[in-house]
């Protein structure tokens, strides 16, 4: 059972006082206080959308001034999500008068679609209504998950910053990027399996671990550094086993083995589904490549020419202090304070998208699945309290402010140009 988060103290030792009204949120139970937390934070992104959308012109996702459900349910990436629950893929890759793969809905992976099509069929509802709603579901459970998954797994950064796993679940519900765990994107449910893994794997499941990577493998391309963690995690549990201070016996190797497969197959079971389907057998691939500015899939070589688009003769310097800023919060004292798989992952996860993406206005958004920066950043001041809280606050203030920017900005289109969320 977790602690509750930030109790009143009389001294710096967190010890809670003896006076506290029946009524007082630290009495809650530790989900409910998540749950609290998230539900808050999207209800400050629903409002925000709300007035954002008095402000949007028609345009092919939909009229002017559009009700926060067609809003949060029919904008951007979450029309191609409605066009495989109600029409699934096609059976051939589309393609203009040269030949070349155009945009089409193998990009975009089945599970979250297919389950909200199964929500469909049983509520009668439509596509804009239960998707968003899905999503702001899920997206409450992974919460519960990640404030668990911290307390268990990151013990020692715990007891460095008391309160950490909900402070860890409120920074996740307020990144600036967080707005889409409430629309019809695949975020949430993608959140909440990573999460799940991780904390399964902390607890040594290993084959319920397996089938959740397996689940994984069906909403995001993610295979490679889940697996970066798991070899992480035998590594580290071979060694102990070797210097005695760990037992790794036959059912747990065997265990590990299974989970290294469900990697593996979660890694190439869309790209070949899909080269099985269409009769392409790179047709995963050259979809992808659609997307981009320059029709080809290098790792690492889309931050040249897209750095020098934005910065001009500055691409590199931005580039680099990009990076550093990166490497700094992974190596900062509050990240080697967590267990080595909620360490591990954000490393492991962060360098994939840096080789496999073209980085562009997605980018903020696929950052959120990097969610364990958030107890590295939570967990950054932990004494006094009074400057814990501080820094708290001001972070929450400002990524509130980044959200607003995000939403008005990004989400919000302007006919006929818009940079996709």
């Amino acid at each position: 059972m977790s602690a509750p988060a930030e109790l009143p103290t009389t001294q710096d030792d967190e010890r809670p006082s003896a006076v506290m009204p029946r009524w007082d949120p630290r009495r809650w139970p530790w989900w409910v206080q998540a749950l609290a937390v998230y539900g808050a934070a999207r209800l400050f992104s629903g409002i925000a959308f709300v007035v954002t959308a008095q402000h949007q012109v028609e345009s092919y996702f939909g009229p002017a001034d559009p009700s926060y459900l067609r809003f949060t349910g029919g904008w951007w990436d979450a029309l191609w999500y409605q066009q495989i629950a109600e029409g699934g893929y096609p059976s051939e890759l589309p393609r203009d008068e040269q030949g070349v793969v155009q945009q089409n809905p193998w990009a975009f992976f089945p599970l979250f679609p297919f389950l909200v099509r199964g929500l469909m069929t049983i509520t009668t509802a439509p596509w804009h209504v239960v998707a968003p709603l899905t999503a702001l579901v899920l997206g409450g459970a992974a919460m519960v998950v990640i404030h668990r998954l911290v307390e268990r797994g990151a013990p020692r950064a715990v007891a460095a910053r008391p309160g950490l796993p909900l402070a860890t679940v409120l920074l996740v519900s307020v990144f600036p990027t967080a707005v889409v765990l409430q629309v019809g994107y695949t975020e949430s449910l993608a959140l909440l399996l990573i999460a799940s893994a991780l904390l399964l794997l902390v607890q040594r499941r290993y084959l319920p671990t397996a089938l959740v990577v397996l689940a994984l493998g069906f909403t995001r391309a993610v295979a490679l550094p889940m697996a970066a963690v798991i070899v992480v995690h035998a590594v580290v549990r071979w060694w102990g086993s070797r210097r005695g201070t760990d037992h790794l016996g036959l059912r747990d190797a065997a265990g590990l083995v299974a989970l290294a497969a469900s990697a593996v197959v979660s890694g190439v079971a869309w790209p070949l589904i899909c080269g099985w389907v269409t009769g392409e057998k790179d047709g995963y691939l050259l979809t992808q490549e659609s997307w981009r500015g320059v029709h080809e899939v290098v790792p690492f070589g889309a931050w040249g020419y897209v750095s020098h688009f934005w910065f001009h003769e500055w691409a590199w310097w931005v580039v680099g202090a990009g990076a550093l800023l990166v490497l700094a919060t992974l190596v900062v004292p509050a990240a080697w304070r967590l267990g080595n798989e909620l360490h591990t992952w954000p490393a492991a996860y962060v360098l994939y998208i840096a080789a496999a993406i073209e980085p562009g206005s997605s980018l903020a958004r696929f950052l959120l699945l990097a969610f364990p920066l958030g107890a590295v950043t939570a967990g950054v001041v932990t004494r006094p309290t009074v400057a814990r809280r501080v820094w708290l606050g001001a972070v929450v203030v400002v990524m509130l402010g980044l959200q607003l920017v995000w939403i008005w900005n990004t989400w919000r289109l302007t006919p006929p140009y818009g940079w996709p969320p």
